[in-house]
């Protein structure tokens, strides 16, 4: 193993008075440096910049309307980056601000741009800490949570590991609050429908987290064949056992032929400007012969979308099957859809012959 992500939680970095916990990131960003000193690299994805300004400028509570909640993530953002960089400087250790929305991760050359920043800033011995840009994000740039940005940093970094540390030891089998049945699942290969149902709604009052997102986090990363793990962050020396392999919290195991480079973009990256719903004979078509998606299987459109957006494909259920790239508009896909190609050359000449989604640009999910 030789470079890790770890995702630190607000409710993890935090104390009882909801403020950042400094004793627990001592600890952490010594146990980073332990890790960095037996070869391996480490890319820090800490909240906790709404906390670090809550506390500067001495709120009680977290801000309801927009602009209050981003400026005081301005303000935590610079307090949080300063005491890493006292930490880290404290080892010896430098550390790189990243701070990213998914504007930034949208556009193909924006996102190649990141992954050059982070893997220089590896190379320099620099240890990146990264957030999401809460001080200008808005609704349609935001990743929600940063259990999704730290999975999308693994398969930019192309890590070995992504580690997302919690408040509890791990993933259950049904919720532990619950039922005294419950029980820690020490290894997943397949995330289930039953295990997301378990997972629950959001996590503290600080955090934008929760189980749910730990586990679709986990989902990305085990489509890209890297490994993650969902433990306490708590737990003394987690960092150090994990990467020497010792069981700590659920693993959650990558496939061992994962997408890369441009697939991985498409599903996961570039989010979708809306979705398509396709009958069943194009679901066995896409998912079991690999073929692109014709006008002829679309029944359903939702969304506003142009050509080279990124769309969800659904089946007649609501799942989606697939992700890709469209080569039509909405606007022109509503007028084929449901046609075959002869009937498509005569009606609308200008549109005869375009596939919906070719297989060079689709991801079956």
């Amino acid at each position: 193993m030789s470079r890790v992500v770890v995702k630190l939680g607000s409710s993890t970095l935090t104390g009882e008075d909801g403020k950042p916990d400094r004793e627990f990131l001592r600890d952490l960003v010594g146990q980073i440096a332990g890790v960095r000193s037996e070869g391996h690299q480490v890319v820090l994805v800490s909240s906790g910049a709404i906390g670090a300004g809550l506390e500067v400028l001495g709120l009680a509570s977290r801000p309801d309307d927009i602009p209050t909640l981003q400026a005081v993530a301005s303000v935590g953002q610079a307090r949080l980056i300063g005491t890493y960089a006292e930490l880290f400087a404290d080892r010896g250790l430098t550390v790189g601000q990243v701070l990213l929305t998914r504007q930034d991760t949208a556009h193909r050359q924006q996102y190649l741009n990141a992954i050059h920043t982070f893997e220089r800033l590896l190379a320099t011995g620099v240890v990146p800490v990264v957030n999401e840009n809460d001080t200008t994000a808005v609704d349609e740039i935001r990743f929600g949570d940063n259990d999704t940005l730290a999975a999308l940093v693994g398969i930019m970094v192309k890590a070995d590991l992504v580690m997302l540390l919690t408040d509890i030891e791990g993933v259950y089998s049904s919720d532990p609050r619950l039922s005294e049945e419950a029980c820690l699942l020490e290894r997943v290969e397949e995330v289930t429908a039953d295990m997301e149902a378990a997972a629950g709604g959001p996590g503290s009052a600080l955090g934008s987290g929760g189980m749910a997102t730990k586990i679709e986090a986990a989902k990305m990363l085990m489509k890209a064949g890297i490994p993650a793990i969902v433990c306490d962050g708590r737990r003394p020396g987690v960092l150090q056992d994990a990467v020497a392999g010792e069981p700590v919290g659920t693993l959650f195991a990558g496939a061992e032929t994962g997408l890369r480079g441009r697939k991985l973009w498409i599903a996961y990256a570039k989010r979708p400007a809306g979705s398509i719903t396709i009958d069943d004979g194009a679901r066995e078509a896409l998912c079991l012969r690999g073929k692109s998606l014709l006008p002829a299987g679309v029944v359903g459109i939702a969304g506003k979308f142009s050509a080279g957006d990124a769309v969800s494909i659904r089946d007649r259920a609501g799942e989606v099957v697939a992700r890709g790239l469209t080569s039509l508009s909405s606007a022109d896909l509503e007028r084929v859809k449901g046609m075959n190609s002869a009937d498509i050359a005569r009606a609308y000449p200008e549109l005869g012959g375009t596939e919906v989604v070719h297989r060079d640009c689709l991801v079956i999910m």
